[in-house]
């Protein structure tokens, strides 16, 4: 008897937990898509910080909730947002992002070797860093337009101008830590950065589909645009859920 009662929690809390994390992180994702925005006017690319939220819960709580939060707290804020034709393929292409990054996240492989996970590392962090320099420099340098609000503001709040040499530092900065860490930290670290890239891709693919499909766009034009919000989110999400696991202990 104690055993069944035993085996009925060991199930029953992890769905609870989902059910929660969903509940919280849902409008997380939506607020966090609506509340900050930046305008590229001369590649008219949008960049917010949506993406981060999408893979911190993914990373944390798995695949299930990371597509439910993903996939309704995207297509939520498209449509708050007056995006109406993009709700339908958002929903499905952040709800596969997420789950793509929250199943693998639990599905590291065995490699026992040191060395191996080291240059498997070293070679994502050379990777990361050379497309942050490139896209960020091409595609999100110049003069840009801030959007801070809930609602966010029809007129910017702010305009400022960024050189393409600040994405060349930040590229190497990023490469450095993320080296930095695998060879003196975690070996294995480039393996988060690996899960991020493959469901950042999947959603880059999903829209180009969706625009040039559906939509009937030139959607080529918009895949730098979501690389670099791939990038973006990547290297603000990876921090923020280390920090924010080792404190919640999940």
């Amino acid at each position: 008897m104690v055993t069944d009662m035993t085996v009925q929690k060991s199930v029953k809390t992890p769905r609870t937990i989902q059910i929660a994390a969903a509940a919280i992180f849902t409008p997380l994702v939506c607020i966090a898509t609506i509340i900050f925005s930046i305008y590229v006017p001369h590649t008219e690319g949008f960049f917010n910080i949506g993406e981060t939220m999408v893979y911190i819960t993914a990373l944390l709580f798995g695949s299930v909730v990371g597509a439910f939060a993903g996939g309704v707290g995207s297509a939520l804020a498209d449509v708050l947002l007056g995006y109406v034709q993009f709700w339908p393929g958002t929903l499905i292409i952040k709800a596969c992002e997420g789950a793509i990054v929250g199943f693998l996240g639990t599905k590291m492989p065995k490699i026992k070797s040191k060395t191996q996970w080291v240059t498997f590392t070293v070679f994502m962090g050379i990777l990361v860093g050379f497309l942050l320099a490139s896209v960020g420099s091409q595609y999100y340098s110049g003069p840009v337009e801030i959007y801070f609000g809930l609602p966010p503001s029809e007129n910017p709040s702010s305009i400022i101008t960024i050189p393409a040499e600040f994405w060349y530092a930040l590229g190497v900065i990023a490469a450095f830590l993320i080296i930095l860490m695998g060879l003196l930290l975690e070996p294995e670290f480039g393996w988060i950065i690996m899960v991020i890239f493959a469901g950042g891709l999947a959603m880059v693919t999903g829209y180009f589909l969706y625009e040039q499909l559906i939509l009937g766009v030139l959607a080529i034009a918009e895949i730098p645009i979501n690389i670099g919000q791939m990038l973006i989110g990547l290297i603000v999400a990876v921090p923020v859920y280390r920090a924010v696991k080792r404190y919640l202990k999940v």
